[in-house]
C-alpha cells in the first residue's frame, strides 16, 4: 500500500510543474515541522511533570543534580546502541548535509534527534531544543525529496523548508524561521524559493498557534522606548560582541578537551558530576532556563534566583548582579558538559539565556551605581537579541526573532541597533558563527558565494576517469604497443607490480621509436618515464585541485589514495563540465 502510494507520488512529481509542486511540498513539510516541535515541547514537559511535578519540600531538591546527569546517560545509550551514530549539534549537521552530502540526511534524524533531546532536556540537562528540532525538521524536507527523487536543487530547497517550519514552529515565530534559513543555513533566497520558506514557517506556526495557544512565548513588562538611552543599547551592543566571543570560543574550547576523554562513560560521569555541581550553585541553570527570563522580563529577580544555596541573597543587593555574573559565565560550561557528556541539544536557547541574563547584569549594575536609570527587563529583551545576533552572526534572525517571541516591538530600534553593533563587533574577531567555524576550517562549509559553493559541492573522487591504461614500470616497448593500440588516451600512468604510482609516459615522446622493432626489446617504459607536474589526492578537496592546475598550467593530473596507489586522472575539462552543472543548481537558488 505504502510502495503504490509512493509511486504515484512519483509519478505526479515527474507530471507536476516544478514550482506548483514545490509549493504543495513545502506545506506537507510545514505541517510536519509543527507537528514535531508540539510533540517535542509536549515531550520535554511531559518529563519535567514526572520528575519534578510531585516535590514539595526542599529536601527533594537535591534530585535536582542528580536527573541531568540521569537524563545524558539515558541519551549517550540510545545514541549508542539504537541509532550509532553523533547527532549532537544539529544545526551544523544540517550545514554538512547541503555542503557535503547532497542535502541528504538519513531517515533516522525524522525521530532521534527529538527522542535524545526531549530526554536530555525534560531531565533538565543545560541545553536548548532549537537545534535538535531544526535537524529534525530538515529530515523532515529532505526525505521527503529522496523518497519523491526531486533534483539536488528541489532537495536543498525542501531542507531549508524544514529548518524554517522548526525554527517558526518551535518559536511560533514565522519570519524568524525564514530569515534563520538564509542567514545561519546560509541558502541564497530568491522569489522561487522564498514562497515555499514562507509556506513552511506560516503553517508550522499555525499548527504550533493551535496546539500551545497565541500567547507569545515570553511575555513581558517592558517600558517605552527613550531615545536618549540610544548610547546605552549601543554600548550594550558592544558588550554582546564581545560576550559572544567568549560564548564561541570557550565552548569549542570544553568540547575538544572534552574529546580527549576516549571513554564515553567515564567523559558521561565526569560532565554530569561537573554539572551537578553547577546546578548546585546556580540553580538557574537547569534546563533551558526560560523561566528565569521569564521572570526577568516581568521584573521578578527572586523568582529568577531561585532556591540557590545562597539564601538571603536579595537583601544584598551588589551580591544579585554577581550571582547573575556566575550565571552567564558557568551557563557555557553546564551546556558544553550536557553535549560532552552524551545529551543531545543545541546552543540555540543558550544563547537567548545568557544574552537576557547579560542585559540584566549591565542593568542592574548601572542602576546600583547611580549613575543612569535603565529599565531592565528592556535590557533583558535586548541583550537576547544582542548576544544571539554575536554568537550566531544572523543579526536579523535575532531582531525578528526576539520581537516575535516576545511582542517587544516597541523595541524595534534598540533590537536592530544592539544586535548590528554586536554583530560588527564579533566579525572582528570571528568571521564565522559557532555553527559553521568548525566546517569553514575544514574548507567544507557552503557560502552565499557562488563559486566558492561549486567549489565546496564538488568532490574530487567523483570526477576521476578511469580509461588511462597503466603500464609497469619495467615494460619494453615491444609489450608497449599493444597497449598503447587499445587506448584512447596519449598519457599513460605508469605503476609498479603493487599499484604504487612512479610516473607517466607521453605518447609523444616515443611516437619517434615506437615502429622500429630493432628497440623493441632494448627499450623500456623507464627510459621515457617523467615525472607529473603534481598529482591528486582523491581525498583532496576541489578548490585544492584547483590551485594545482593553476600552477603547473596542467590540462589533466593523476589521482592518488593516501598510501600512493594510483587511480585514474581528473581533467579540467571534466572539473569545467562538472562546475557548470553544479553552478546551474547553485544558481537556482538566487
Amino acid at each position: 500500500m505504502l510502495r503504490k502510494f509512493i509511486f504515484k507520488l512519483r509519478k505526479y512529481a515527474a507530471e507536476a510543474r516544478e514550482e506548483r509542486l514545490l509549493l504543495v511540498l513545502s506545506f506537507v513539510v510545514g505541517l510536519g515541522c509543527g507537528f514535531a516541535a508540539v510533540f517535542l515541547k509536549f515531550m520535554i514537559s511531559f518529563f519535567r511533570g514526572i520528575l519534578t511535578g510531585w516535590f514539595n519540600t526542599p529536601a527533594y531538591s537535591l534530585l535536582y543534580l542528580l536527573y541531568p546527569g540521569l537524563g545524558m546517560l539515558i541519551s549517550l545509550l540510545i545514541v549508542k546502541f539504537v541509532v550509532k551514530e553523533n547527532i549532537s549539534h544539529g544545526v551544523t549537521k544540517v550545514l554538512l548535509a547541503v555542503s557535503k552530502n547532497e542535502s541528504r540526511i538519513k531517515p533516522h534524524n525524522l525521530w532521534s534527534s527529538i527522542a535524545t533531546s526531549s530526554v536530555t532536556i525534560g531531565f533538565g540537562g543545560s541545553v536548548g531544543s532549537e537545534a535538535p528540532i531544526v535537524y529534525a525538521g530538515a529530515a523532515i524536507g529532505s526525505n521527503i525529496a529522496r523518497v519523491l527523487e526531486l533534483s539536488y536543487r528541489d532537495m536543498t530547497i525542501l531542507l531549508g523548508c524544514g529548518a524554517s517550519g522548526a525554527i517558526a514552529g518551535i518559536f511560533k515565530a514565522p519570519m524568524a524561521g525564514v530569515l534563520f534559513t538564509f542567514e545561519i543555513l546560509l541558502l541564497n533566497l530568491s522569489m522561487s524559493s522564498l514562497l515555499p520558506f514562507v509556506i513552511s514557517s506560516i503553517t508550522a506556526t499555525a499548527i504550533s498557534y493551535s496546539f500551545m495557544g497565541n500567547d507569545p512565548l515570553f511575555a513581558t513588562s517592558i517600558s517605552p522606548f527613550v531615545m536618549g538611552n540610544i548610547p546605552l543599547y549601543v554600548i550594550l551592543g558592544i558588550i554582546c560582541g564581545f560576550a559572544s566571543l567568549y560564548f564561541i570560543r570557550t565552548t569549542l574550547a570544553i568540547e575538544d578537551k572534552a574529546k580527549t576523554i576516549l571513554n564515553p562513560y567515564k567523559r558521561w560521569f565526569l560532565m554530569a558530576a561537573g554539572l551537578g555541581v553547577l546546578l548546585f550553585l546556580f540553580p538557574p541553570l537547569y534546563g533551558e532556563g526560560y523561566d528565569s527570563i521569564k521572570y526577568l522580563l516581568n521584573n521578578n529577580v527572586p523568582s529568577a534566583i531561585g532556591n540557590t544555596v545562597f539564601g538571603g541573597m536579595p537583601q544584598f543587593k551588589w551580591l544579585v548582579p554577581l550571582f547573575f555574573a556566575g550565571v552567564f559565565i558557568f551557563k557555557v560550561f553546564s551546556m558544553s558538559f550536557t553535549n560532552a557528556g552524551g545529551g543531545v541539544g543545541g546552543t540555540f536557547g543558550p544563547t537567548l539565556f545568557m544574552g537576557g541574563m547579560l542585559g540584566f547584569i549591565i542593568a542592574r549594575t548601572a542602576n546600583l551605581s547611580g549613575i543612569v536609570d535603565i529599565p531592565e527587563a528592556n535590557f533583558v529583551l535586548v541583550g537576547m537579541a544582542g548576544l544571539m545576533a554575536g554568537v550566531m552572526q544572523a543579526p536579523l534572525t535575532a531582531i525578528f526573532l526576539i520581537a516575535e517571541i516576545t511582542g517587544g516591538y516597541s523595541l524595534f530600534m534598540p533590537l536592530i541597533i544592539t544586535s548590528a553593533v554586536a554583530f560588527a563587533t564579533i566579525r572582528f574577531f570571528e568571521p564565522y558563527s559557532i555553527y559553521a567555524k568548525r566546517i569553514a576550517k575544514q574548507g567544507e562549509l557552503l557560502t552565499h558565494d557562488s563559486d566558492q559553493a561549486v567549489l565546496t559541492l564538488l568532490k574530487t573522487s567523483e570526477l576521476i576517469e578511469k580509461n588511462f591504461s597503466p603500464v609497469r614500470l619495467n615494460k619494453s616497448l615491444g609489450e608497449l604497443i599493444p597497449v598503447i593500440a587499445h587506448s584512447k588516451r596519449n598519457i599513460f600512468p605508469v605503476v609498479d607490480k603493487s599499484g604504487f604510482f612512479q610516473g607517466i609516459l607521453y605518447l609523444d615522446d616515443i611516437r619517434e621509436v615506437m615502429f622500429d622493432k630493432n628497440k623493441y626489446d632494448s627499450v623500456h617504459v623507464f627510459n621515457f618515464m617523467k615525472q607529473p607536474p603534481d598529482f591528486v589526492y582523491a581525498n583532496d578537496k576541489m578548490e585544492n585541485a584547483m590551485k594545482k592546475f593553476e600552477r603547473t598550467n596542467a590540462w589533466n593530473l593523476p589521482v592518488l589514495d593516501v598510501n600512493k596507489h594510483y587511480l585514474g586522472f581528473v581533467s579540467k575539462s571534466k572539473i569545467f563540465s562538472a562546475y557548470r552543472s553544479r553552478l546551474q543548481q547553485v544558481v537556482a537558488h538566487d
